[in-house]
């Protein structure tokens, strides 16, 4: 074969496919669609979903530090604890952060005594940042939980309340709970719960930033400075409360009450210088406490029984109607009124209206509220706060129970007369005898300490007071009901109470609350001390052998430690030979 020479004229022509101007058209408005996109994803990511970014991001290495407030103390007018906040620990932990092995495990479980189980459960969740694993544990055990050294556990400053006092004052003062994350505690009964918010304070905040370990390496945010509760002064006097507690706690054992419950107030300030309770608790461990925490004298209501008889007596003398030495007929010793009977323990002939209140005549009190409007009855219950809250503060105040006047039938305004078919609570009853310590005028009263005298409302006059007060004192003298209520050296005046208990079907037969409202010294009223025995079981139930001699022992104990002065002598207390027969109307 011959040889050809290479010329360009021996190359083939290329294949040339030529393609549609709209493919060309359409990959490039693809290109930008896609341009486009990135464009808008990147603008929706750096603005309107950066916050949620940002958030992510921070929850991984940033973290918020509560600062525990520590909450206000409580104390008794004098400055004494009531409720003080020791500082403790808790233990918790960042899931994501935590790094923990089996060994150590079994350690934090058991220095914590929790079991292994539940420490993995807490710990499982990733997606919480924050979780207890233990509160409120001492320093010293907190300390050897940090030897462990697991990343992503951490401690946490609280702090734990402690009452003093403990069951003494436990009513008043009430206790605390843990609260949730961050809050520290919460109050749960008494003025812990009522004054919740000015004790708590505020807590603080730090933001930092942590490593992989769980140390801090920056601060985000300068520190927010916790502010601490505001501290709660009482108008308790702890040594007055101590005295009334001792005496009630030996009254309700003594005659196997079911409850008791004592007040002592300052009849010129109206400050309630002592409250005490039983059945009580321990707030340091509050547990099986059902039906232990209520604040009887503030929360339950009852029957007063004729304690209530002095304010019938001074209404009918500021009516105008009757004196102090008005007769009235009691013979022979009971009242009919309808279908209904009123009786008098004992028959006594004609009495005197104050004879009717030292004898606790229920046919002479009957006989006097007969006499009087009903209307007018009703506005000097109302005047004296039956049926109001007595605006202390007090969680679960009860307000009593008056009925209007409109309804009231004879039988009502007869027994109303002696303290039936009327309620009221212990505090109600101690204020209402403040018109009796002050001329007629009614005092409020407070659970906390008042640096002013509290200016009164003016119920009855002068006259019509001193004369009730008058009658109170023949009730602690011999022929009176309550003779083991006089004090050794003082001028005592007060009223007993015996009510049978209200039940489902009527009253109850074998129920009594036995009551005690007194003041002293009688020359001029200092103290005013209320005492209830509720369901007293032993025997005895009338208020001038059950709870008279409560008073006496409470109210010689807090004169002598405020050192006022005698208003008798040394040989005043006379009492009768058959003390225990002397009893009032039921």
């Amino acid at each position: 074969m011959a040889f050809r020479p290479f010329t360009r004229s021996s190359i083939p022509a290329p294949f040339v496919v030529k393609l549609p101007a709209w493919r060309r058209r359409l990959l490039l408005i693809a290109v930008l669609l896609g341009f486009l996109a990135l464009l808008g994803r990147g603008v929706y990511l750096q603005s309107i979903h950066k916050k949620f970014l940002q958030d992510k991001g921070d929850a991984r290495y940033s973290r918020n530090l509560i600062l525990t407030s520590q909450r206000g103390k409580i104390t008794d007018r004098h400055g004494e604890l009531l409720a003080i906040s020791t500082p403790v620990e808790s233990v918790w932990a960042s899931p994501p952060d935590v790094v923990i092995n089996a060994a150590q495990t079994k350690q934090i479980a058991a220095l914590l005594n929790l079991k292994v189980d539940d420490v993995k459960k807490k710990l499982a969740n990733d997606e919480r940042e924050f979780v207890y694993l233990k509160r409120r544990i001492s320093p010293e055990l907190a300390a050897k939980v940090m030897k462990l050294g697991i990343p992503g556990v951490e401690l946490q400053r609280e702090y734990k309340r402690y009452y003093p006092a403990g069951d003494v004052t436990a009513h008043m003062v009430g206790f605390t709970g843990p609260g949730d994350k961050g809050t520290g505690d919460r109050g749960l009964e008494g003025y812990e719960l009522a004054m919740n918010g000015p004790l708590s304070g505020v807590d603080g905040s730090r933001r930092v930033i942590k490593d992989r370990s769980g140390h801090i390496i920056e601060d985000l945010q300068a520190v927010k400075v916790p502010q601490d509760g505001r501290d709660i002064s009482l108008a308790l006097d702890l040594r007055i409360q101590y005295i009334a507690y001792r005496e009630l706690v030996k009254a309700v054992e003594a005659h196997k009450a079911a409850a008791g419950a004592a007040i002592v107030l300052d009849a010129k300030t109206g400050e309630v210088l002592a409250m005490a309770n039983v059945p009580t608790y321990n707030p340091n461990n509050p547990v099986n406490i059902k039906g232990k925490t209520r604040n009887r004298a503030i929360v339950d209501i009852f029957e007063p029984g004729s304690t209530l008889k002095p304010v019938t007596a001074a209404a009918a003398l500021e009516s105008g109607q009757y004196t102090s030495e008005t007769k009235i007929q009691t013979s022979p010793g009971s009242l009919s009124i309808g279908p209904a009977t009123i009786h008098d323990s004992h028959p006594q002939g004609i009495l005197t209206v104050a004879q009717v209140i030292q004898k606790s005549s229920n046919v002479g009190a009957s006989k006097i509220a007969l006499t009087l409007d009903k209307q007018y009855m009703w506005n000097v219950y109302n005047e004296l706060g039956l049926g109001h809250v007595e605006g202390v503060g007090f969680p679960g105040e009860a307000t009593g129970r008056l009925r209007a006047y409109k309804s009231w039938r004879p039988i009502e305004m007869a027994t109303m007369s002696f303290g039936h078919g009327i309620s009221l609570t212990l505090l109600q009853l101690a204020r209402l005898y403040t018109v009796f310590a002050n001329e007629g005028e009614l005092r409020p009263v407070s659970l906390l300490k008042i640096t002013e005298t509290p200016i009164g409302q003016q119920v009855f006059s002068a006259a019509t007071a001193n004369s009730v007060k008058d009658m109170l004192e023949l009730v602690v003298q011999p022929g009176g009901t309550a003779v083991k209520a006089q004090v050794l050296g003082y001028r005592v005046g007060g009223k007993t109470g015996t009510a049978h208990k209200p039940g489902v079907r009527g009253y109850e037969e074998s129920k009594y609350v036995a009551s005690f409202v007194g003041l002293a010294p009688a020359s001029n009223p200092r103290f005013i001390i209320a005492v209830m025995i509720d369901e007293p079981n032993n025997g005895a139930y009338y208020g001038g052998t059950v709870a008279a001699p409560v008073f006496s022992t409470i109210m010689a104990d807090t004169l002598r430690l405020f050192s006022v002065p005698q208003d008798a002598p040394d040989n005043n207390v006379v009492l009768e030979s058959n003390a225990e027969d002397v009893k009032e109307g039921i």
